[in-house]
């Protein structure tokens, strides 16, 4: 599946700013609600924008990496931890019922057969992926099912309404994914890239660095070849909900939505869409700073500052939910704050 991505129309880029500027309050006294809001108004070509019915979709899937003992977690986690999602348990849930998101559930490849459930949205590519240390782990079809089967969520999500999305994950293993990708795109020594994921011991991140790495010489991919090969990479390494995510994000730039980038997860997804559509960065807003080791240097190399820092390494798409007041702030103040003509409030001296 194509997708085209228009850059940003910023013909009202300055109208944005001065009106921002021109609230009771000093320039940049805001900090970042300042530079989100100028994001969102520059996304939806508006003075006024508005966010509306945000959704949260969380896409888990299995990792064939798994049988390498890179998890601190069996991959039956992933189903019983889908379970909880949809006995409305998980922390994602807490938080999406506190903030008003309507929250999706979708199996992108989990390894066993789940009851069906009409709160659970199957897209199951497959039992999980294969192990990426001794082969692809997925096909190049199977990739590219995953991208078109999570546009197409996106685009029913949207034509129902919404236009700002966040993405989330669930995936015993997918740390390992992730890893490898971020590494490949950020240019990140794989070694810094790697971390404890759900609870791994010293050894056991020793451990997972040594497989990791004999999985990334089977290979030999450098930076440069994914770069070329944004596709290439994910088939090689990724896992399905990774892939999903990817694709939800490049369909939801290119309707125009408000991009929500989670933590580590998510961001390895989200640097796989950059690189094949590196107009995606326009339309993303980072949400929060995972404590996971390698998100604090992807976003470095992104020149991104998110807009939370809690310490919170759980993925679920938590980080997405967390923002969403923040998001709501944003654009609260530049509809109803007072200009200081408004408030005859005398401005800057010159």
């Amino acid at each position: 599946m194509r997708f085209e991505i228009s850059p940003l129309d910023t013909s009202l880029q300055s109208q944005l700013q001065s009106k921002i500027d021109q609230k009771t309050k000093p320039p940049g006294a805001l900090g970042l609600l300042e530079t989100t809001a100028l994001r969102i108004g520059l996304i939806q070509a508006s003075l006024n924008p508005v966010l509306n019915h945000p959704v949260i979709a969380v896409f888990a899937g299995d990792h064939g990496v798994t049988e390498e003992n890179v998890s601190a977690f069996p991959s039956e986690v992933t189903a019983q931890m889908v379970l909880n999602f949809l006995g409305g348990g998980g922390a994602i849930n807490v938080f999406a019922r506190q903030h008003g998101v309507d929250l999706k559930i979708v199996d992108a490849g989990v390894k066993v057969a789940l009851p069906a459930d009409e709160r659970l949205i199957d897209r199951k590519i497959a039992a999980g992926t294969d192990n990426f240390v001794r082969g692809c782990a997925m096909s190049a079809e199977q990739c590219d099912e995953a991208l078109m089967q999570s546009a197409l969520l996106v685009s029913d999500w949207h034509q129902a309404g919404s236009n700002i999305i966040g993405f989330g994950d669930m995936g015993i293993g997918n740390t390992s994914s992730a890893a490898m990708l971020i590494a490949l795109f950020a240019e990140i020594p794989l070694a810094d890239a790697v971390g404890p994921g759900a609870g791994l011991s010293t050894d056991g991140v020793d451990h997972k660095r040594a497989v990791l790495q004999g999985a990334l010489e089977r290979t030999g991919m450098t930076a440069a070849m994914a770069r070329e090969s944004p596709r290439s990479a994910l088939l090689e390494y990724g896992g399905f909900e990774i892939a999903m995510i990817c694709g939800g994000m490049l369909r939801a730039a290119e309707l125009g939505m408000v991009v929500l980038v989670d933590g580590f997860i998510a961001t390895s997804a989200f640097l796989c869409g950059q690189a094949m559509q590196p107009n995606l960065s326009d339309y993303c807003v980072f949400t929060h700073r995972s404590a996971e080791p390698g998100h604090a240097l992807a976003l470095s190399q992104l020149n991104v500052e998110p807009l939370l820092d809690l310490k919170m390494r759980l993925g679920e798409g938590t980080g997405a939910a967390m923002a969403m007041p923040v998001l709501y702030s944003a654009v609260a103040f530049l509809n109803e704050m007072s200009s200081f003509a408004d408030a005859q409030v005398s401005g800057k001296k010159v």
